[in-house]
């Protein structure tokens, strides 16, 4: 970098780390003192503890997520992927949504491209899976349940209906128990406008490999949360795990089997394996090695937090834990992206930066509409409360939580009109397809249509061409215009015409 240049921070992920990393850079620096550049395969950022609501129809799926170029004005999005780094140059080869991949530099780099879906080699989950990562899937789940409850009022065969009417989830924390808990909430809401569906028709099945499903918030409140689901009449089976969903059939190790057409999988995360291509240092799980500043491990000018992280918790370890870690979660990503934006801005100034420290501050989880727990650390102790107290701290908790003023507000406002207004029911399957409709009226016609069509065309041009003839010779039309078919010129293009149009 020469003297004249600013110097140039990138950001590799626009989701919690990246948004809020970048926030904070941007708010420390003084104008002009370097240039932010955040690339991300999409605009905005999603706020994942909402995904259940957006699912379920308590919050509006636009709600969720925030537009980065919004809430950056003073940095540069790129909407696309950074596939390499080469560290002896500073620069990274940017693959954007549409066109050639080109190269970015930098001086300084951010790594946060968060997790992705953990998945194993199970026949038929590729094919069949629905994951809850990202905005879409919470629309397409919605959209897909509500389709079920259409397919089972609308058929007579009782094997499509049972299969339509059952639904499993495999994974057994957060996102798991929230998702299955509003998902429950949502079909029995959707049930009352169904005349031949009631909620004893409907199997929700929630599998886990542990022996215990909410671990977030201790063994008692994840008992509680356990015996919860069972009262709604939601099967959980612990100890156990996925084999297989092929041809609609869901099959456990336990032997058990299921006929369903819905498969959520909510079964962890993984680092995202992109980072391979970074020549980074890793953890034996694919993790960012990083210090306790969040710099990279042998590195001056790259730091890593979040997900894709691996990062000391010192809390644990000054307690005696030896090799603790810091646990992939909303708060600690939260917080890290503040101080890592900080130290960006220390090291850009070449002052001293600050480890990473944290006193975890409990969790809250959402069941479904006026049901949850929460486990708050106060003072040293931990304070528990389940049912609907706890799920007015889980939402006062995310409202708050979530960028933006713009967003809290909206959030808020569709949390106030679901006190009176009822629950909206109604899939939208077909915006997942917008064109289908369109395609099928504008599509090619078949072969066969257009060779006849075709053929009533070179007819009537051949008749045409012998009228011309006799006309140039002087003699009458040949039986009064007719062809061998009896249709005059008019007649054989109407006949043209209607046949485009059938086929």
């Amino acid at each position: 970098m020469s003297t004249t240049e600013r110097p140039r921070i990138l950001v590799v992920g626009g989701g919690y780390v990246g948004l809020y990393a970048a926030r904070r850079i941007l708010k420390k620096m003084r104008y002009g003192e370097a240039s932010v550049t955040v690339v991300d395969p999409r605009s905005y950022m999603t706020y994942q503890p909402f995904l259940p609501e957006a699912a379920a129809g308590s919050i509006s799926p636009r709600h969720v997520v925030v537009p980065l170029r919004q809430v950056l004005p003073g940095a540069e999005v790129l909407t696309g992927r950074v596939t390499s780094i080469d560290q002896d140059r500073k620069v990274a080869v940017v693959a954007p949504i549409v066109g050639t991949p080109y190269e970015v530099p930098f001086d300084y780099l951010i790594v946060a491209l968060g997790a992705v879906s953990r998945t194993f080699p199970i026949p038929g989950l590729a094919e069949n899976g629905i994951g809850m990562k990202g905005v879409e899937e919470a629309i397409g789940l919605r959209n897909h349940v509500l389709e079920q409850l259409d397919k089972a009022e609308s058929t007579n065969d009782a094997d499509t209906r049972r299969k339509a009417l059952t639904f499993v989830f495999v994974g057994g924390g957060f996102a798991g128990a929230e998702t299955i808990g509003e998902i429950e909430d949502l079909a029995r809401d959707a049930a009352k406008y169904y005349p031949s569906i009631k909620r004893e028709d409907m199997r929700f099945v929630l599998v886990d490999a542990a022996d215990k499903i909410l671990p977030e918030v201790g063994p008692a409140l994840g008992k509680w949360g356990l015996k919860h689901l069972q009262q709604r009449g939601i099967e959980v089976y612990l100890d156990t795990s996925l084999e297989s969903c092929v041809d609609g059939r869901v099959v456990l190790k336990n032997g058990l089997e299921v006929d369903s057409h819905t498969l959520v999988w909510t079964a962890g995360v993984k680092p995202h394996p992109v980072l391979r291509e970074y020549g980074l240092p890793l953890g034996p799980k694919g993790h960012v090695d990083t210090a306790p500043t969040l710099q990279v491990q042998g590195t001056d000018y790259i730091w890593a937090a979040g997900d894709n992280a691996q990062i000391p918790d010192l809390a644990a370890r000054a307690a005696g834990v030896e090799n603790a870690w810091c646990p992939p979660n909303a708060q600690h990503a939260l917080r890290q992206a503040k101080l890592l934006g900080d130290n960006v801005v220390a090291e850009l100034r070449g002052f001293p930066q600050r480890q990473y420290r944290h006193k975890n501050k409990g969790a809250v989880a959402g069941l479904g509409l006026h049901k949850g727990v929460a486990m708050i650390n106060v003072l040293g102790r931990s304070l528990k409360f389940k049912g609907r107290l706890a799920w007015y701290m889980h939402r006062g908790y995310h409202g708050l939580a979530v960028p933006t003023w713009n967003r809290k507000i909206r959030v808020f406002m569709d949390w106030t009109l679901g006190v009176f207004l009822k629950r909206e029911v109604v899939s939208l399957g077909a915006m997942e397809s917008p064109r289908d409709e369109f395609y099928e009226a504008a599509a090619p016609v078949t072969a066969a249509a257009r060779a006849q069509h075709d053929q009533s065309v070179r007819e009537a041009e051949a008749t045409r061409e012998k009228e011309r003839a006799r006309g140039a010779a002087g003699l009458p039309p040949a039986e009064d215009g007719r062809d061998e078919r009896g249709r005059d010129e008019r007649g054989r293009e109407e006949h043209s015409r209607e046949t485009a149009r059938a086929s």
